[in-house]
């Protein structure tokens, strides 16, 4: 045990023994009997109360007691009032009960306050069927296990009732998953039997007794803990209600330490993955249909389906084994008929259908469930068995107007004893079933006569108009200035010739060649020219080229400079090599021309980019 565990409990025993409420004194319990699972992750408590009033006056509510660690993780508690004995015990009322802070209330202690259904007169007995729930209460030990190692847990208890009442006769039973038992408490009265512990019976206990217990013991459950889970269910009226449940899972139980082997858990799954849980089972309405499991990544496909006339159970396998610390998420969704959970009752319908997750044995820490009502429902409410946060939202989907109101109902902490049904009222016109099928109708008709009178209609401009025509003008511009940005590129491709004459020159030496280059670059730009000047002609007399010829005239322009540069450079850059100048020399020579040439070349691009955007 936990050296803070020793502590918590002796600081518990220290506060009992100064303990004194004489305000709980007018009752006794004359038998309790105590059972504790814990064959899942979670402790699973019943108890039964035989409770005698004693006093001289009437008792209207009873108080249930449980030592602070526990009450801190109190997930679920019903108290009833029964009677038989057995097969023949029946459960006549659930009681209400909220939590209690009594005058001089120890830190120590949780305390809460139970109804009675009618005073308790003096003399008079009453039996209570107590059932609670704790979660977290089952903690690893060690914390921290590797691959191969089993999965060991212990647990906290009292092998007497801690309560706030005499007790003449007390029993005590603790089922465990396994005959596997590292060690437990032995006290007086204590008896092993396969996998049962029993205490007691005790006898003649005083008002808070208290006699902690430490039990470690082997545990093959699968701590699965839905960190979050939302659920929506979408009622549709025309037959239909979907489920979508969003899972972020993580395994509680020990760490995993050390490195995971696949090749050793495929291998020898059972001791070398002992402590892993690799499925999940839910446990589906018997006609529920569509039912599809996936994740981020698509759909999965290892899950097996079985279903009869009381159920349909889903085993789903995650893609990769569960340790300890280890995460997953997915989605499961199926469809169910709307006629086994949508009824009719006083001028209102209502959904009944359960709240939890249909997973077996899962605690889930944040529930959200969205009940997503069809668009126009109103005067909404909600009935419980257990408190809930409530909200309302809204909602839009497909061919919605105004959107679906949506119910929302949060709970933290939850186990399987909430999979209860819960209620949701709300009032719904039959003439609203019309809404989505009338916008169909209408759209289809809109695009049937838009279809209509397209066909129909002609659209053609004519060719006499003012508009065609200056389309034809300004088709022709169009294709001018294409021709003249072909014509200019073909220049700045003679250009490069020239530049790469000069770049021979430099290697070869070869002046001659390098002169019949300028001469075929004269000659070629010549043309070039000549092929230019009509359809300069033509944009300079189209009225719809009017703003365009001045940028054309401009880049003309820009080119004649550029060829003008070149032209000088090639000049000079020959007759250095002609008188046999050096190097360095012609290149101070040409230094302020090809300045020149690159930003005359730079202004070139420019133009040429902004005709082509036109």
């Amino acid at each position: 045990m936990k050296k803070s565990s020793v502590v918590d409990l002796l600081l518990l025993l220290l506060t009992i023994a100064v303990l004194a409420t004489p305000a709980f004194s007018d009752l006794v319990l004359s038998k309790v009997e105590r059972r504790i699972d814990v064959t899942s992750q979670f402790a699973r408590v019943t108890k039964t109360l035989k409770v005698v009033n004693s006093g001289s006056e009437s008792v209207s509510e009873f108080t249930l007691t449980f030592p602070k660690f526990l009450g801190d993780n109190l997930a679920y508690l019903s108290v009833a009032q029964s009677e038989g004995k057995g097969k023949s015990k029946r459960h006549l009322v659930i009681l209400s009960v909220e939590a209690a802070n009594p005058k001089g209330k120890p830190d120590s202690i949780s305390f809460y306050s139970v109804a009675l259904p009618k005073p308790l007169n003096k003399g008079d007995t009453l039996t209570l069927e107590v059932v609670a729930a704790f979660t977290n209460v089952l903690q690893p030990f060690p914390e921290k296990i590797s691959q191969a190692d089993i999965h060991l847990v212990m647990l906290q208890e009292s092998a007497q009732y801690l309560s706030p009442y005499a007790v003449e006769s007390q029993s005590f039973s603790i089922k465990l998953p396994s005959a596997r038992i590292e060690s437990y408490t032995n006290l007086e009265n204590t008896k092993v039997q396969g996998s049962e512990i029993k205490y007691g019976p005790y006898k003649n206990l005083p008002q808070y007794s208290y006699s902690p217990i430490v039990v470690h013991f082997e545990s093959k459950a699968a701590f699965a803990v839905a960190e979050k889970l939302v659920r929506e269910i979408e009622v549709s009226h025309w037959g239909n209600v979907q489920v979508t449940e969003h899972y972020n899972i993580v395994h509680r139980g020990a760490q995993l330490k050390g490195e995971f082997s696949r090749l050793e858990f495929q291998a020898r799954p059972n001791p070398r993955g002992i402590s892993a849980f690799k499925h999940l089972l839910a446990r589906l309405p018997p006609r529920a249909h569509s039912i599809y499991y996936r994740d981020d990544i698509g759909n999965i496909s290892t899950s097996q389906m079985q279903s009869d006339s009381k159920k349909t159970e889903l085993l789903i396998e995650p893609r990769f084994p569960l340790f300890g610390g280890w995460k997953t998420f997915f989605t499961i969704g199926y469809g169910l008929p709307l006629s086994d959970f949508l009824f009719a009752s006083e001028g209102k319908r209502f959904l009944d259908i359960s709240f939890g997750s249909p997973m077996l044995n899962l605690v889930t820490e944040k529930l959200i469930v969205q009940v997503v009502l069809p668009e126009g429902s109103k005067d909404i409410s909600v009935i419980t068995p257990f408190a809930v946060t409530q909200s309302q939202e809204i909602k839009y989907s497909h061919l919605d107007i105004a959107g679906r109101p949506v119910v929302v109902l949060e709970k933290n902490n939850v186990v399987p004893d909430h999979n209860q049904n819960i209620q949701v009222y709300y009032k719904f016109s039959n003439i609203n079933l019309l809404s989505e099928p009338l916008m169909l109708i209408s759209g289809f008709f809109v695009l049937f006569i838009t279809c209509i009178i397209y066909t129909r209609a002609d659209f053609s401009i004519s060719k006499s108009s003012p508009a065609y025509l200056a389309k034809l003008q300004w088709d022709e511009v169009l294709a001018t200035l294409q021709e003249v940005q072909s014509i200019i590129q073909k220049c700045l491709a003679t250009h490069d010739k020239l530049e790469a004459s000069l770049r021979d020159l430099s290697r070869t030496g070869d002046i001659q060649i390098c002169k019949a280059a300028r001469k075929s670059t004269d000659s070629l730009l010549k043309d070039l020219s000549k092929e230019l000047k009509p359809l300069l002609a033509f944009l300079q007399s189209s009225p719809s080229a009017s703003q365009i010829y001045l940028k054309v005239e401009e880049l003309v322009a820009k080119e004649k400079e550029l060829q003008e540069k070149l032209m000088a450079k090639h000049t000079t850059v020959v007759e250095g090599y002609e008188k046999k100048s050096s190097g360095r020399d012609i290149e101070n020579r040409i230094a302020s021309q090809q300045q020149k040439i690159i930003t005359l070349k730079q202004e070139v691009e420019d133009l040429l980019e902004f005709i082509d955007e036109i």
